[in-house]
């Protein structure tokens, strides 16, 4: 019976993706000496957000997601970042894999709006594995399950989810609006001629006191 272990040893975003996403590289180990001819994971990916410090800046911008800091000892719970499959194909003893995580710049999303919330430092990941295990045993092809036990905690830096927005939104990000409101701000830029989304609300928000 084959022991299997992982780990995570990098993550950077991914280069030729179509939308945001994150490129994690796992390495995995085989300790018996079993050759495997393929492993079929799924990997669950969440965020512990109890693991980390916040600052004041932080802190301010998260009330929506937990409320008021004193509250936070109940409410900072973890948040599904997301489910994927790996295809790790056959190998012995080791091999590192990518496996690309999609993210989202819609603020409307809390994983998206929690890491827009963060200055610096990491994200605390939380990796945790399941699937099947092919091996070759001496009845010929072997499956087994791979063991729920196994799971790797992984900091993601905030300068990587950063550069991954970077590559699609590069200095901005999306805001969703109701049909209504995006047909009257459309009206107001039509009718004074202004050329970007940006000059609009910037003209609303100095006409409403909000910005100098």
């Amino acid at each position: 019976m084959p022991e299997l272990a992982f780990s995570c040893t990098d993550a950077r975003p991914e280069p030729y993706s179509a939308s945001p996403t994150l490129q994690f590289l796992l390495r995995v180990t085989e300790a018996t000496g079993v050759r495997m001819h393929s492993v079929a994971l799924r990997c669950q990916v969440r965020i512990e957000t109890h693991r980390r410090r916040y600052s004041g800046n932080e802190a301010s911008r998260l009330v929506d997601l937990f409320g008021d800091t004193s509250r936070w000892g109940e409410t900072l719970k973890p948040m599904q970042l997301s489910t994927v499959a790996v295809m790790v194909p056959s190998f012995a003893e080791e091999i590192e894999v990518p496996m690309t995580v999609p993210v989202t710049a819609d603020l409307d999303v809390a994983t998206a709006k929690y890491f827009h919330g963060l200055d610096d430092g990491d994200i605390p990941l939380l990796l945790l594995f399941s699937g099947t295990a092919f091996y070759a045993g001496e009845a010929g092809l072997q499956v087994e399950l791979v063991p729920w036990h196994l799971e790797v905690n992984y900091p993601l830096p905030v300068e990587v989810w950063r550069a991954t927005m970077a590559e699609h939104f590069p200095g901005s990000t999306w805001l969703r609006l109701r049909t209504e409101t995006l047909e009257a701000l459309r009206s107001y830029r039509a009718e004074r001629g202004q050329v970007s989304w940006d000059d609009t609300l910037g003209e609303l928000l100095k006409r409403a006191g909000e910005q100098p």
